[in-house]
Protein backbone atom coordinates (compact mmCIF):
# COMPACT_ATOMS: atom_id res chain seq x y z
CA UNK A 1 0.00 0.00 0.00
CA UNK A 2 1.17 3.39 -0.94
CA UNK A 3 -0.26 6.98 -0.22
CA UNK A 4 1.30 10.18 -0.59
CA UNK A 5 0.40 13.04 1.66
CA UNK A 6 1.57 16.24 0.00
CA UNK A 7 1.12 19.83 2.08
CA UNK A 8 1.25 23.22 0.78
CA UNK A 9 2.15 26.93 1.82
CA UNK A 10 3.27 27.49 5.15
CA UNK A 11 1.70 23.90 6.40
CA UNK A 12 6.03 23.49 7.23
CA UNK A 13 5.38 26.08 10.24
CA UNK A 14 2.87 24.29 11.86
CA UNK A 15 3.88 23.74 15.59
CA UNK A 16 4.89 27.24 15.60
CA UNK A 17 2.18 29.10 13.40
CA UNK A 18 -0.76 30.03 14.98
CA UNK A 19 -0.84 27.71 17.83
CA UNK A 20 -4.31 28.38 18.39
CA UNK A 21 -5.32 26.85 15.72
CA UNK A 22 -3.04 24.45 14.34
CA UNK A 23 -1.99 23.38 17.92
CA UNK A 24 1.82 23.04 19.11
CA UNK A 25 3.15 19.90 17.78
CA UNK A 26 5.04 20.12 14.10
CA UNK A 27 3.10 18.46 11.26
CA UNK A 28 6.77 16.75 10.54
CA UNK A 29 6.86 15.23 14.33
CA UNK A 30 3.23 14.35 13.76
CA UNK A 31 3.90 12.80 10.68
CA UNK A 32 6.92 10.72 11.62
CA UNK A 33 4.59 8.93 14.11
CA UNK A 34 2.09 7.97 11.36
CA UNK A 35 4.54 6.93 9.34
CA UNK A 36 5.74 4.31 12.21
CA UNK A 37 2.22 3.70 13.29
CA UNK A 38 1.21 2.50 9.56
CA UNK A 39 4.20 0.23 9.09
CA UNK A 40 2.91 -1.70 6.16
CA UNK A 41 2.21 1.75 4.59
CA UNK A 42 4.57 3.35 2.63
CA UNK A 43 4.25 6.76 2.38
CA UNK A 44 6.00 9.75 0.26
CA UNK A 45 6.03 12.96 2.27
CA UNK A 46 6.16 16.35 0.42
CA UNK A 47 5.75 19.66 1.60
CA UNK A 48 5.97 22.51 -0.76
CA UNK A 49 5.16 26.61 -0.46
CA UNK A 50 5.01 26.94 -4.55
CA UNK A 51 2.10 25.72 -6.58
CA UNK A 52 3.53 24.16 -9.56
CA UNK A 53 5.54 21.76 -7.50
CA UNK A 54 2.35 21.04 -5.63
CA UNK A 55 0.66 20.20 -9.29
CA UNK A 56 4.24 18.45 -10.40
CA UNK A 57 3.95 16.05 -7.19
CA UNK A 58 0.24 15.10 -7.82
CA UNK A 59 1.37 14.28 -11.38
CA UNK A 60 4.41 11.91 -10.38
CA UNK A 61 2.12 9.92 -7.81
CA UNK A 62 -1.12 9.99 -9.18
CA UNK A 63 -0.81 6.76 -10.92
CA UNK A 64 0.85 4.77 -8.33
CA UNK A 65 -0.36 5.57 -4.98
CA UNK A 66 -3.57 4.10 -3.37
CA UNK A 67 -4.79 7.69 -2.39
CA UNK A 68 -3.50 10.94 -2.05
CA UNK A 69 -3.88 12.90 1.27
CA UNK A 70 -4.13 17.14 0.51
CA UNK A 71 -3.61 19.85 2.53
CA UNK A 72 -3.52 22.21 0.01
CA UNK A 73 -3.33 24.83 2.55
CA UNK A 74 -4.20 28.47 1.44
CA UNK A 75 -4.69 27.00 -2.33
CA UNK A 76 -7.64 25.36 -1.28
CA UNK A 77 -9.32 28.84 -2.16
CA UNK A 78 -7.47 29.55 -4.86
CA UNK A 79 -6.30 26.78 -7.36
CA UNK A 80 -7.63 25.42 -10.38
CA UNK A 81 -4.42 24.01 -10.88
CA UNK A 82 -4.58 21.43 -8.26
CA UNK A 83 -8.23 20.64 -8.93
CA UNK A 84 -7.42 20.19 -12.79
CA UNK A 85 -4.05 18.16 -11.36
CA UNK A 86 -6.40 15.78 -9.17
CA UNK A 87 -8.95 15.28 -12.14
CA UNK A 88 -6.27 14.58 -14.39
CA UNK A 89 -4.41 11.33 -11.83
CA UNK A 90 -6.34 7.99 -11.40
CA UNK A 91 -5.59 7.61 -7.58
CA UNK A 92 -8.14 9.00 -5.03
CA UNK A 93 -7.49 12.11 -3.06
CA UNK A 94 -8.96 13.41 0.35
CA UNK A 95 -8.77 16.93 1.19
CA UNK A 96 -7.37 17.37 4.44
CA UNK A 97 -7.35 20.80 6.97
CA UNK A 98 -6.05 20.74 10.41
CA UNK A 99 -8.25 23.81 11.52
CA UNK A 100 -12.41 23.41 10.68
CA UNK A 101 -12.52 25.97 7.60
CA UNK A 102 -15.93 26.52 7.96
CA UNK A 103 -15.36 28.32 11.38
CA UNK A 104 -13.10 30.62 10.42
CA UNK A 105 -12.77 33.69 7.76
CA UNK A 106 -15.34 33.59 5.02
CA UNK A 107 -12.67 33.00 2.16
CA UNK A 108 -11.80 29.59 3.72
CA UNK A 109 -15.15 28.00 2.97
CA UNK A 110 -15.11 28.09 -0.38
CA UNK A 111 -12.50 24.97 -1.87
CA UNK A 112 -11.69 24.78 -5.27
CA UNK A 113 -10.43 21.58 -4.91
CA UNK A 114 -13.55 19.47 -2.90
CA UNK A 115 -15.10 18.55 -5.79
CA UNK A 116 -11.61 17.02 -7.46
CA UNK A 117 -11.62 14.94 -4.14
CA UNK A 118 -13.33 12.11 -2.69
CA UNK A 119 -13.48 13.17 0.27
CA UNK A 120 -12.97 16.10 2.99
CA UNK A 121 -11.63 15.91 6.52
CA UNK A 122 -11.79 19.25 8.51
CA UNK A 123 -11.32 20.26 12.20
CA UNK A 124 -9.54 17.49 13.70
CA UNK A 125 -6.29 19.01 14.34
CA UNK A 126 -3.56 17.00 12.90
CA UNK A 127 -5.51 13.67 13.64
CA UNK A 128 -6.93 14.41 9.83
CA UNK A 129 -4.06 13.25 8.33
CA UNK A 130 -4.74 9.62 10.28
CA UNK A 131 -8.54 9.52 9.81
CA UNK A 132 -7.66 10.35 5.71
CA UNK A 133 -5.48 7.57 5.93
CA UNK A 134 -7.45 5.06 7.47
CA UNK A 135 -10.29 6.18 4.96
CA UNK A 136 -7.85 5.34 1.72
CA UNK A 137 -6.87 2.09 3.63
CA UNK A 138 -10.09 0.95 3.73
CA UNK A 139 -10.79 1.74 0.23
CA UNK A 140 -7.89 0.35 -0.95
CA UNK A 141 -8.74 -2.79 1.20
CA UNK A 142 -10.06 -5.69 -0.56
Amino acid sequence: MKIAIINGPNLNLVGVREPEVYGGQSLDAYLQELVKAYGNVEFELLQSNHEGELVDAIQRVGFSVDGIVLNAGAYTHTSVALADALRSVTSPAIEVHISNVHAREEFRHRSFIAAACRGVIAGFGLDSYRLAVEAIIKWATP
